[in-house]
């Protein structure tokens, strides 16, 4: 029988099953991405092999590539804050500071412990720096008037850092080739550094605010067929990326820019509601196959060969180097340390480590260091799914129980005043 037919008819149980039993799922310590996961392992050769497919780096590349972008918009049209610095202090203490420090941690403890040049150590701290904006949507903001900080600061963390990583990954591989960091580290600052991030800033808000002009020019002057209205949000997330790219700029970075400029633009809670309902299900359809591919793919010999120093890795970067990294980066703000303690517990680790990896295995990267960072790299994603799809329900809802417990003290405090 054709196994093509096979993985048809797999991959659409597991859609009904998933979309039947959603309401059941949410409930539970259970994410989508470890069902994913879980139901991959199956179809593989380890399980009933209905999945024979073993990608290329560029295959796997350009599929999660395409999965981060509609994310990563995604998460930009959810932003609800003024684009002032007070609004986004989270976010800039998440990306400031907790990302450096992941690198760097991560990176010492890759060349300390497991003998990586420091060049092969920084790649892999890249690597697994950024937090997942595709796999965390259970902890990030769900509706766009949701003003929660801790939702607001987790979801404008995946928005960024998968962009700003990007920088170190650069770093990383310009070391591997040339240790005579004098020889490109000018050229590093000057290019991937200042002028990246610049061009993905300044594309982002030119391509979105172009788009949206010509949207509204259209709306005025004929009649936009309703089914293909929303395929504005695929044209310009397409639109933003390859120009940004074409002029050197960070893509990532210019997508969740223009997502939150769209959004302001408009000025229209509907079209905003609309533009998401169809990114977010573009995202979920997305990640579906690409969780499924990560499950087939995993192999038996390799991980047992990597697996001490994967969970060494994947081990301090959850349990010790995230948390305290989180608690060091909100010094200062007035959080309780419940808020303090999720801020370090969900940096979840996911697509956005899978795209640098392949980014890297295909500028170069190679050999056994080459094997080495890719299993490590899998091996984390993989805990960090288990992990975080087992407790990311039951923390959220005892947040949840704690944000409202604080409300009716507030109420209560403010009633005895009066």
């Amino acid at each position: 029988m054709d196994v093509y037919i096979l993985d048809l008819l797999a991959i659409g149980i597991l859609l009904l099953f998933v979309t039947l039993g959603s309401g059941l799922i949410t409930r539970l310590p259970l994410s989508y991405a470890l069902i994913y996961l879980l139901v991959g392992i199956f179809l593989s050769p380890y399980g009933l092999n209905l999945i024979q497919l073993r990608p290329e780096a560029e295959f796997l590349e350009r599929l999660t590539e395409f999965v981060i972008l509609i994310s990563l918009f995604s998460c930009g049209l959810k932003m609800n804050r003024p684009l002032k610095t007070w609004a986004w202090n989270s976010t800039i203490r998440l990306i400031g500071l907790l990302m450096p420090i992941t690198i760097f941690a991560v990176a010492a403890i890759a060349h300390f412990s497991l003998g990586f040049g420091w060049g092969a150590a920084i790649l892999l701290g890249a690597i697994l720096a950024p937090t997942d904006p595709v796999l965390a949507s259970e902890v990030q903001i769900s509706d766009p008037n949701d003003k929660d900080e801790l939702r607001f600061g987790l979801t404008s963390e995946g928005g960024l850092n998968d962009a700003l990583a990007f920088p170190f990954v650069y770093f990383g591989l310009y070391w591997l080739k040339d240790d005579n960091w004098q020889n490109w580290f000018v050229q590093w600052v000057a290019i991937d550094v200042v002028w990246a991030i610049a061009a993905g800033f300044i594309m982002g808000i030119i391509v979105a605010r172009a788009v949206v002009w010509l949207d509204k020019q259209a709306q005025q002057r004929v009649t936009v067929d309703s089914l293909m209205e929303d395929f504005v949000v695929l044209s310009m997330i397409l639109i933003t990326y390859s120009l940004t790219e074409l002029v050197n700029g960070y893509g990532f970075l210019a997508v969740f820019v223009a997502g939150v400029v769209a959004q302001k633009t408009y000025r229209d809670p509907e079209k905003r509601f609309s533009q998401l309902e169809f990114a977010e299900t573009l995202e979920k359809l997305l990640e579906v196959g690409t969780i499924l591919l990560l499950g087939s793919l995993l192999r038996i010999d390799p991980i047992l060969r990597f697996l001490p120093q994967s969970l060494l890795v994947a081990g301090v970067l959850i349990f010790l180097i995230r948390p305290i990294g989180a608690w060091i980066s909100t010094i200062g703000e007035n959080y309780s340390p419940l808020r303090r303690l999720l801020f370090g517990w969900f940096g979840i680790r996911g697509v956005g480590s899978l795209y640098y990896l392949a980014y890297a295995l295909g500028s170069g990267l190679k050999g056994d260091i080459g094997e080495q960072i890719a299993w490590i790299t899998f091996i984390t994603v993989v805990v960090s799914v288990i992990l975080h799809g087992i407790t990311s329900t039951p923390l959220m809802n005892r947040y949840d129980r704690h944000l409202e417990r604080r409300k009716q003290r507030a109420i209560a405090a403010k009633s005895e005043a009066a």
